[in-house]
């Protein structure tokens, strides 16, 4: 590759072991839901081949497990069934085919996994469960360390077999090893408790025995957390004590440090930081333990990983000395190719993880295959080329009515597939309801997703006008070929009675001074927009009472976020009333119903009620046009209220639809 400046420290190559990476940026391991029957898959195939050809210079697959206590769901991938050997060999003949050195991580998950699909028992250092509805996990003993040391070593043995150039011994996120260093989780009286010595023993075994079986010129490093941010867990002035000790019991090629451990608290929230974090404190922690390791005389390569979204935030960490490569796992499921672009000097046509955690974590938590919200076909690299990459077939005419997320996407896939794009909005701006959700602080990067769309809309010709009012005469008049309605949906004011001051939810983050002092939310949805809005309003100095008729609240989010968004409620004193709901309102007493016991409760001194349900969508016009025989098609919140996750996945399948579409069948 031509390099282009200014990201010199991050593209130059980088010595790992006996590997060289032809750069320093690299893909993370980070479970993807891609695996069938507790093998790779073809779509991992097609995953990582993209990012590899994308330009990247390492890719590290993800949680390989070595035990069948530790898989945990279908979708996991085993390491220890010699069936793995053939799908694995041809990922990584792909992945070293265009340029990638390939690496695999091999873990056990421990007391995280249940063993509800394979029913087995799960193991840990302790029998202290991960969260308050998880169950105890079995307290290992020697003849259950002795299983977990066999499963790395076959786990280890299959891998080379199967071609991969280096082993990533998985020691972080509170997995089985991490367990066992942790004071939090390892409550033994025995040889491997109590003493950092004796918490360091089993998992240093581990380690040991994977150098002895692999040998000095084969490439082994660890994934190690540098801080648990969990009361009386492990933090960064013990991490940077046991990085040390562990280089020098066994060789280890290259350190990647994260953070965090899985437990259901904020800790866990910070392994997927979100947008609304600052990753400033996190890329202190790769810098204290490469200093560690150099005043101990290893020269041992350092990794940094979480929320770099650019070669320009890798470089600046690499240049610092503050660590020797960057992983980007969300930044590459965003943009296969960044590393290419960024080389070729393509800047404006990166997308930039915006670090939503919808696509990525959303699925993840419901064992679905990832996906991701600015990038419609993240996992699906093996059914979809980019539209860029396609061949020019005739120019088609498109009119997108809408531009909101669903209608940006159809428009931008649309005229990046060759064809001549029109888009109406009947407002000033683009954007849809996104623009009143970066009316939040902390909820902001999404300015930057709809920046980038108008950007791209620009770059490719597309017509844009403004102030149009689109019915069923105009549309046809126009003469497209393809009409795309992507006109959104409405929000109403939910019914209260009492006359009280009721706003919607967009209502009051465009002007939350005529909120007062103390607002009440009563909330239908479970969605981002409504936990978002809390903090928001705790933020401007209101006090804030939420009101939900779930036994839960956030129920539509992911726990990889809610469990942050819980901490800083907390702080912030935000009140959450579970089994509540809302009956009467007069701007003076506020009546709700507690849902478990049908007794009605009073409360005074709310300033202002927010009342959150789900948008509804007008119909009348897709009607109008299919009976016309109109060649239209619905996206987004016109086609049924849902997330600009669904509404961007929509609009670009819509663009990429075969001529001419089947008559009453909507995309």
């Amino acid at each position: 590759m031509s390099q282009h400046q200014p990201y010199a420290q991050a593209l130059s190559p980088l010595d790992v072991g006996n590997l060289r990476f032809r750069n320093r940026i690299f893909v993370p391991a980070h479970t993807t839901n891609f695996g069938e029957h507790h093998l790779p898959s073809a779509q991992h195939l097609a995953y990582h081949r993209a990012r590899a050809r994308g330009g990247v210079g390492a890719i590290i697959f993800e949680s390989i497990r070595v035990h069948a206590n530790s898989l945990g769901r279908p979708q996991a991938v085993c390491g220890f069934d010699p069936a793995c050997i053939d799908p694995f060999r041809r990922i990584t003949d792909a992945v070293k085919a265009e340029g990638a050195v390939m690496l695999g991580q091999i873990i056990h998950l421990g007391r995280q996994v249940e063993g509800d699909f394979e029913r087995t028992v799960s193991w840990g250092a302790s029998p202290i469960p991960w969260s308050i509805s998880a169950l105890p996990p079995r307290p290992m003993d020697e003849f259950d360390m002795e299983q977990v040391i066999e499963g790395h070593l076959v786990t280890a043995r299959n891998l080379v077999a199967a071609g991969f150039d280096g082993i990533e011994l998985q020691m972080a996120h509170g997995h089985l090893l991490q367990q066992f260093m942790s004071p939090l989780s390892n409550k033994r009286d025995d040889d491997y408790g109590g003493s950092l010595e004796n918490r360091l023993r089993f998992p240093a075994r581990v380690l040991a025995a994977l150098r002895a079986e692999l040998g000095d010129n084969f490439c082994l490093g660890i994934r190690f957390s540098g801080e648990e941010y969990a009361d009386g867990g492990l933090g960064i002035e013990e991490a940077e004590r046991i990085v040390p000790m562990l280089a020098r019991q066994a060789r280890v090629d290259f350190v990647n440090v994260s953070h965090s451990a899985y437990v259901a608290s904020y800790s866990l929230a910070t392994q997927m930081a979100d947008m609304a974090f600052d990753p400033a404190p996190f890329r202190t922690l790769p810098a204290r333990i490469r200093h560690s390791l150099r005043a101990d005389g290893f020269e041992t390569p350092v990794f940094a990983v979480c929320r770099f979204t650019g070669l320009d935030e890798a470089e600046a960490m690499i240049a610092g000395g503050d660590a020797d490569a960057v992983g980007m796992a969300r930044a590459h499921l965003a943009e296969p190719a960044i590393v290419r672009k960024s080389v070729e000097g393509r800047l404006n046509e990166i997308r930039r993880c915006i670090g939503c955690n919808q696509g990525c974590a959303g699925m993840l938590e419901r064992n679905l295959p990832i996906r991701c919200l600015i990038n419609p076909i993240a996992g699906l690299e093996g059914q979809f080329e980019e539209p860029e990459a396609l061949p020019r077939k005739a120019a088609r005419r498109i009119l997108v009515v809408g531009g909101g997320p669903a209608g940006l996407e159809a428009a931008r896939v649309a005229a990046a597939l060759g064809h001549e794009v029109t888009l109406w909005e009947r407002s000033d701006q683009l954007g849809g309801q996104l623009r009143t959700a970066w009316l939040m602080p902390k909820r902001a990067s999404f300015r930057a997703f709809v920046e980038h769309q108008i950007a791209a809309l620009m770059r490719l010709g597309v017509t844009i006008v403004f102030n149009k009012d689109a019915d069923a005469a105009t549309i046809e008049a126009f003469g497209a070929d393809r009409i795309v309605l992507a006109t959104g949906s409405t929000t109403s004011a939910l019914p209260v009675a009492g006359n009280g001051p009721v706003f919607t939810l967009p209502d009051a983050l465009r002007a939350p001074e005529q909120l007062g002092s103390s607002v009440a939310v009563f909330d239908r949805t479970g969605e981002w927009g409504t936990l978002s809005a809390l903090e928001h309003f705790a933020d401007l100095g209101k006090a804030v009472t939420l009101f939900v008729p779930a036994a839960s609240y956030a129920w539509r989010t992911t726990v990889y976020s809610t469990l942050a968004n819980s901490r800083r409620l907390r702080e912030r004193k935000v009140r959450i009333a579970t089994l509540r709901a809302v009956r009467s309102y007069d701007g003076e007493t506020l009546e709700i119903e507690d849902l478990s016991t049908g007794l009605i409760e009073r409360f005074t001194g709310f300033s202002a009620l927010v009342a959150v349900d789900h948008n509804s969508t007008d119909q009348s016009l897709y009607l109008a046009l299919r009976r016309a025989g109109t060649p239209v098609m619905q996206v987004g919140d016109n086609n049924a209220p849902r997330t600009a996750l669904e509404a961007v996945y929509q609009g670009h399948m819509a663009a990429r639809a075969p001529f001419p579409p089947a008559l009453g069948i909507t995309t």
